[in-house]
């Protein structure tokens, strides 16, 4: 009896590595066309509002100023942030599968709404609804690929999400660069449609299934995900045990949130998403053209955005296909450490630049300083800070308060976001290129020391197991329940 706390532990715990894996990387890839969706909203303004804000637009019979194209632009942002914690509660209440299925009408109707807009109203209604669309995506997908994964291969799946996002940035920095308007939106329409059809077809969350004590049809969801061959009652049991404490040892909202482990896992879950806005990520990007015109390239900047969306993907890639070998806190603690360098780097350069001159021999003996230091920043930031802090909720947290901080988490970066590349313009011309860039790497020396005096290590780690990490113990969490 002595021992009936660690018989517990292990027996919630996983049985070994086996089931087939191809069913998972199909589902995960089927809900991450979401984020591929998502992607095309984020990188549509790149490519058009650069069109659409010229005196001679034809693409749209109406004109458009370049203060409405701003607006244009950045209000995807606002939605996205004003869902987050709404679809956090709604896929609580109809399931993962249900909501992300429910999300292509609004995807749809925003894509109408900016493909056939005859105001600029319209167009700011559209990219509105869009932003809800795709911010919603940001929350409903992480939490469906973490709950459908087995722990071996949990980063990886998580990864695809970040991974579709790049690639969906990707088309549309492509494909909007050399076709009209009218037909890249159309395009853009389809993707959620795409989207629809193939995720139709995936199962519903097994976790959430058991939660809502529909246990048949969670046996059918595994053995559509683990394969016939698999201990599927092993696992289902498992799952029925952790949903039976819960429900036996019934904790309200506000306790199971002040949990010492679930206030680590805001804690870590939050902190990730401010360092990834207040990476410099945007400010790079937004510096693109001039980093190439610096290193003396004369790439036109379509192309040059290409290249930038290019590199984010390959990266991207690679961090789905090593973040379950090297772990998140390795990936974490590189990249923060090469984009404070890269930031400082760069802020040298553009320090340089503002005091010398453009034509200055030491600017010009460095001129392949900025280009190298924005490659290995995008490298850096997609292989770490981008895809890994939009899996962490998912892998910290348990299930009862799960929706919550990925939903919170995720209004606490879109509104960074959209703070950020709404006021860096003006940061810019106040205090200089150069020492914004230097700002930046002071936060990512900040991030680094928080990562690696705080975040653990939770590659290959089972749900209980991360609870034990963050400060539970069997005996603690049953204590802590029944408070």
């Amino acid at each position: 009896m002595a021992n009936l706390g660690v018989s517990q532990t292990e027996l919630v715990g996983p049985r070994g590595d086996s089931g087939r894996k191809l069913p998972q990387y199909i589902a995960a890839l089927a809900a991450t066309l979401g984020a591929l969706a998502a992607g095309t909203m984020l990188g549509w303004s790149s490519p058009v509002v650069f069109k659409i804000t010229q005196p001679n637009n034809t693409d749209y019979n109406f004109d458009i100023s370049e203060t409405e194209g701003s607006w244009i632009g950045s209000v995807i942002n606002l939605g996205a942030a004003a869902i987050c914690f709404p679809i956090g509660l709604v896929m609580d209440a109809i399931g993962r599968k249900k909501t992300m299925l429910f999300l292509i009408l609004p995807f749809t109707l925003g894509w109408l709404l900016i493909t056939f807009g005859t105001s600029v109203g319209m167009l700011i209604g559209g990219r509105l609804i869009t932003g809800i669309a795709g911010g919603a995506f940001c929350v409903t997908a992480p939490a469906y690929t973490s709950e459908i994964a087995q722990d071996s291969i949990r980063g990886t799946l998580g990864s695809y999400f970040q991974l579709m996002i790049t690639v969906g940035i990707l088309f549309a920095y492509a494909v909007g660069s050399y076709t009209s308007v009218f037909l890249f939106n159309i395009l853009c329409t389809l993707i959620p449609i795409v989207f629809g059809i193939v995720f139709f077809f995936m199962p519903e969350s097994p976790k959430f299934l058991v939660v809502k004590n529909r246990n048949d049809e969670a046996r059918e969801a595994l053995i559509k995900l683990r394969g016939t061959n698999y201990d599927v009652d092993y696992e289902l049991d498992s799952l029925k045990l952790s949903a039976e404490e819960a429900q036996n040892n019934p904790v309200s909202f506000v306790s199971a949130i002040t949990k010492k482990t679930s206030i680590k896992a805001i804690i870590i879950c939050y902190a990730l998403m401010i360092f990834q806005q207040l990476s410099g990520i945007n400010a790079v990007i937004f510096n693109t053209s001039s980093i190439f015109a610096a290193a003396g390239a004369t790439i036109p900047a379509a192309i040059a955005t290409i290249i930038i969306g290019v590199i984010q993907v390959i990266a991207t890639f690679v961090s789905s296909l090593v973040v379950d070998k090297l772990g998140r806190r390795i990936l974490l603690l590189f990249s923060a450490l090469v984009m404070c360098l890269c930031s400082t780097a760069l802020g040298v350069f553009f320090f340089l630049q503002s005091t010398h001159g453009e034509n200055s021999d030491i600017v010009q003996s460095l001129f392949w300083l900025p280009l190298l230091s924005l490659s290995l920043f995008i490298i850096a930031f997609s292989l770490g800070f981008g895809p890994i802090p939009w899996m962490m909720a998912g892998d910290l947290c348990n299930i009862d308060i799960k929706a919550f901080v990925g939903s919170t988490a995720g209004t606490l970066n879109w509104l960074l976001s959209f703070t950020v590349t709404s006021t860096f313009l003006a940061l810019n011309t106040a205090i200089g290129s150069g020492q914004v860039f230097w700002m930046f790497a002071g936060i990512m020396l900040i991030g680094f020391v928080f990562i690696f005096f705080v975040i653990p290590e939770t590659k290959g780690k089972s749900l209980q197991e991360i609870q034990v990490m963050l400060g539970a113990t069997p005996q603690d969490r049953n204590v802590e329940d029944k408070k």
